[in-house]
Parts: C-alpha cells; structure tokens; sequence
C-alpha cells in the first residue's frame, strides 16, 4: 500500500512537473494598461513585465521628459512619420495578429530577464516607424541617415539585429541574427526593409536566463551607427525549464519506490 501511494505521489508530481514545464508563457503586452496612441514611458528608471519576460527601462532627466533608452511598450498607429518626433511607433501599425501592444527598444542596452530559467522558442520583430521608413526615404530632416540603397540602389546597406542568450552566470549560450533590411542582394529586386511582423525563431539560444540584444547597420560612423536605432518585438514565447532542485527531489523519489520495490521482490 505504501509503495503505491509513493508511485502515485510521484507520479503526479512529475505529471504536474511535466505540465509546467510544458506550458509556454507568452509576452503580448496585451496585459500592460495604456491610453490610446500612447506609449509606457514614467519618466524613472524602472522595469514592466509580460508573460514570463521582464523588461528595462533607463530615463535620464535632462528636461522636457527626455529622454529614455532601452524598452517601453506601446500602442501607437502611426506608419508615415519617419523622423525622431515619431519613436514609438511599430512600422505595421500595431501588434502580431491585429492586437494592439507590442514593444519598442531603443539603444541603450535593452534586456529581457527571465526569474528562472527558460528555453526561448521564438518572437516576433519588425521595424519602427522612425527607423523604417528612414531607411526606405533616408533622413529626411537632418540628413544624418541615408536612404539604403543610394541614389542608384546599389548600396549594399544592411540593418542586423542580434539576439544573445546569457544564463545566470552571464555567459553567452548562443547568438541569432535578424535582417531588419538587407540590400546586398546582385538583384536590386531582393532588397527589402521588413515592414511587417516576421517570427524569428530563438531555439538555438538554448537554455538562459537573459536576452541582449545589438544592432549593426552599414550606415555607421565614429559615433556609432547612423540608422535610427530602434526596433519592435511582439509574442515573445518562452517555456520553463525545471530547477536543478527540481529534477533532483524527482530523481530522489524514483530512486526510492525502486528500492521499496526490489526490497519487495528480496
């Protein structure tokens, strides 16, 4: 009887273990309250959280509510203004399927921590406003960005976004790139900026506890890159992965209702 009631404790124990680990917790930022056509943006240096994913935020009070660096989350609609008065906008408008939220990292040093450990399956990324149609029109104010492509469109101009996992100790576990614009193409017809949401698959990060993130673009100069540096996440997707703790008291259980049961059997 004993041993029974252990195999059925264990059992759903790890059947619960299971589950959880299974779920996937999702980052819509459909949970984070906001006015419409506005932006997260409390003037203090802080963090908000969706789904599973906590996200930075840095302000530095120079007046006039400027300025901030790293993430807010937003629901702004514009697609048209391309210039630093519209730095909240996602280039589609609004978020993955129609919804409303979605993110925007501006550098800084943007991360994305997790309180324990996760296998990242994947987000989806697209461009802002601001640094979208810069890159397709150039700067069209200052002139400090130049349109991708050049006068004749044979520029090989390229915006990249690289997604970094780190695990507890700081480590880097993986690296993945994303071509936010590409026009290194021999044919001018396959330069693209991306303008709608594309799903970035993240698996090859492994196992971490943090995100990074770092943008290169062939518009740069001695102050670093010239190609506003922003870019839109949506539906980060992350599931949990067991403690060590965990895994061991399971280990520990399993290795007991065997002894009980070879002690039977003797």
């Amino acid at each position: 009887m004993n041993k029974t009631l252990i195999t059925l404790a264990l059992a759903a124990l790890a059947a619960s273990h299971a589950a959880h680990a299974a779920t996937p917790s999702v980052a819509t930022f459909e949970d984070a309250p906001l006015a419409s056509e506005s932006h997260f943006f409390p003037q203090v240096t802080t963090t908000f959280t969706s789904g599973a994913a906590t996200f930075n935020h840095t302000y530095s009070d120079f007046g006039g509510g400027c300025c901030h660096v790293d993430w807010v989350y937003s629901n702004r609609t514009d697609t048209t203004t391309g210039n630093f008065t519209n730095q909240h906008s996602a280039i589609t408008g609004g978020g993955v399927d129609g919804s409303a939220h979605y993110a925007i990292a501006n550098f800084g040093a943007p991360t994305i921590s997790f309180a324990s450990a996760v296998s990242v399956q994947g987000a989806y990324f697209t461009n802002t406003t601001f640094t979208g149609r810069t890159m397709l029109d150039g700067d069209t104010l200052f002139g400090f960005s130049k349109k991708f492509g050049g006068a004749s469109g044979d520029d090989p101009d390229y915006l990249k976004l690289t997604i970094i996992g780190r695990d507890s100790g700081g480590t880097t576990t993986g690296s993945v790139d994303f071509m936010l614009a590409d026009y290194r193409f021999a044919d001018n017809t396959q330069d693209y900026v991306v303008t709608d949401w594309r799903w970035v698959d993240l698996a090859a990060l492994g196992t971490v506890s943090s995100l990074q993130f770092a943008l290169a673009s062939s518009d740069s100069g001695e102050f670093g890159i010239n190609t506003p540096a922003y870019f839109a996440l949506d539906n980060l997707t992350v599931t949990a992965v067991p403690e060590p703790e965990q895994a061991a008291l399971l280990l520990a259980g399993l290795a007991l209702v065997g002894a009980i049961a070879r002690r039977r059997r003797g």
